[in-house]
Order: C-alpha cells, then structure tokens, then sequence
C-alpha cells in the first residue's frame, strides 16, 4: 500500500458514504481553512475537520484556557487550564495528537483589521468560532471583498444560528443582519449561560457546509439562515429568495467595507462568558514578555509561561500577551478596565 493509499484508508468510513466518496475526501485532504476563535464553537469545528482530513487548519485565537471552559470547550482539559495554555496553543497539541497526517497552524492573535489579509492568505474557507460581532463583520467584509466564503454561527443558553455565506451568490451577514445587535439587550453567556449540546449541535452544521463546501459540493449547502432553540426543540431555517442580495446591501451591493477598514470596531471589547474586557493596543507591536514580566514582578502576584505573562493585583487579573493586547479580568466595565491596564501596564 502507498502512502497516499494509506492516508485514504484512514477515512474509508466517510469515503463510503456515495456523495463525498474518495474524490471528494481528496478534496478535502488539500483543502485549507481558517478558524476565527477557538473557544466553544471554534473547538468543535477544528476537531471535526481534523478528524475528516481537511489539509491544513489555521486556528487564530486571542484567549487562554480557564477551568470555566471545560464544560462545552471540547479540546480542552484541565491541564491545559493549570498551565494556562493560549487556546490555539493547547488546541493544537490535542489536534495533533488525533491526527498528524494533516498540518495545524496555531497562532496567538486577535484577529483584527490590521492583520485579517494575512491570517486568512490561502485558505478556501473561513469559519465563525467568535463570540462577538464585531469579529465577525470584519469576517464579512474580508469574504465579501476577497470573495471567500465563510460560515457563520452563534450560540447562547440553548439557541443558537448559522449562515454560509457565498460572495456573489447568497446573501451576507450585513445583509441578514445589517447592525450589530445592542449590547443593552444582546444576551450573552454570561447573562444567560450556555449549554454545551447547543455548542455542538451550532458547529455540527457549520462542519458539514465546511466539508460539502470544500469536497466541491456546493449545490449541497443551506443557503438560508438556520435558527436553533434545543430548549424548546425547534429547528427551522429562514430561507432567502433570489432577491435577497438587491437590497441596496453597503457590503456585498455597494463595496463598503468599513471594518476591514477599521472605520468600525473598539479597541476595548467585553468578552462573552466572562468577567473579563479585552484591551487592543494602539498599534500593532510586540511585547517583550521577559521584560514585562519584570516590570510587573513587584506589582503584584506574576506568572508567566512563553506565551502570556499574569499580573494578579487589587481584584483584578490582567493577562498580557505577546501581540500586546490585554485581558483585564475582574470586571465587565469597559472604562474600568482601561483605566486599571493604563495604572499597570500603560497608555
């Protein structure tokens, strides 16, 4: 048996089944896709396409691995909380560990205006593992200007929603969802909670368009919105006729991209599901964690491992990576957490 017999014998229980067959698993071992966040969703995903073969997975994250996620975050265990491992990081070593025939790229970021072209170079695909939508506009707008599809998806308590996304075919998000919904009256996992089947049921679907998408079945995919309440068990999906897209939509009719820009978008953002706010710096610089770590050493109770440096000080945890972003944790007040990361860290 050669080798690229071989690889395929890995997957003969899904190239047996007719429609994806072994040119369509052929398809997916040289495909290659970027997931945006690899939290609940994020970590479904990533092993789902694993597990199928997909080539190559990039997966970009910004956060760290705390107990709290372990019960819906499905790659992580409580190793990988002790030593808190960046997500991506930790990701990767289980991914790995399933299966090594296929290349996983971690990198610890977040993604943002100023580096989304070059995380997303290559892939066929971009897939929603975020928790905020202002991630996922910037997704939006880099697809629809790139014409890259991507596939959105959400959960919270026991509902959740997923979209695929085809530039110049269906219609984008901005188009299903032209303003991001109030943070007044968004619930989020920490207002409302989470539970795990609705995590897996949500990145499920968004791991079956990925692989009709990729294998080359297109004329397979939901093209409509999908909306989940397992809670109260309904499923149905909001179809779109063929007008949906000529609706004076500013993205995908009109070109405007205003995330990708960075004319939109905080530099402050409160994380979903946690006490917690994260701090983007003004530009885009690398830190020395050494070197940060001593200037926090007599501040207050230091950790650090090669991928982040913890400053535990007055209630707060202040978590600093090595892009130069910041999550302060202990409080949910964005004004708060600027002026502790100004105190500590600096402007």
């Amino acid at each position: 048996m050669n080798s690229d017999d071989s690889q395929l014998d890995r997957y003969r229980r899904q190239t047996r089944f007719a429609p994806l067959g072994e040119q369509g698993q052929r398809r997916l071992m040289a495909a290659r896709v970027l997931i945006v966040g690899c939290g609940a969703l994020g970590t479904v995903i990533a092993n789902t396409l694993v597990r199928a073969g997909v080539g190559l997975v990039r997966i970009v994250d910004r956060d760290f691995v705390e107990t709290g996620n372990l019960h819906r975050q499905v790659l992580f265990d409580q190793s990988d909380a002790a030593a808190q491992l960046p997500k991506a990081i930790a990701a990767a070593n289980h991914l790995l560990a399933i299966n090594s025939q296929v290349t996983v790229e971690p990198i610890v970021a977040d993604v943002n205006p100023t580096n989304i072209r070059q995380l997303a170079s290559g892939v066929d695909l971009l897939l929603d593992g975020t928790d905020n939508f202002e991630t996922r506009y910037l997704m939006n707008d880099y697809a629809v200007e790139s014409g890259t599809p991507w596939i959105f998806g959400g959960c919270v308590g026991a509902e959740g929603q997923t979209l695929t996304v085809l530039p110049g075919e269906t219609p984008c998000l901005a188009c299903v969802i032209p303003e991001p919904p109030s943070a007044a009256v968004m619930p989020t996992c920490e207002t409302v909670g989470v539970l795990g089947p609705i995590v897996n049921v949500v990145a499920s679907l968004q791991s079956i368009e990925a692989i009709k998408l990729l294998a080359g079945e297109r004329d397979q995919l939901n093209r409509g919105l999908t909306v989940i309440d397992l809670w109260h068990n309904q499923i149905r999906t909001i179809g779109f006729g063929a007008s949906a897209r000529q609706n004076d939509c500013p993205t995908c009719q009109r070109n405007e991209f205003p995330w990708l820009g960075g004319e939109r978008g905080a530099s402050a953002v409160l994380l979903c599901g946690r006490n917690a706010v994260q701090i983007l710096p003004a530009a885009a610089e690398p830190v020395s964690l050494e070197e940060m770590a001593n200037k926090l050493q007599p501040l207050g109770d230091v950790q650090s491992n090669p991928y982040l440096v913890r400053l535990a000080v007055e209630g707060y945890l202040l978590t600093v990576f090595a892009d130069g972003r910041t999550i302060v944790g202990g409080t949910d007040d964005l004004a708060v957490a600027r002026t502790v990361h100004a105190k500590y860290i600096g402007g």
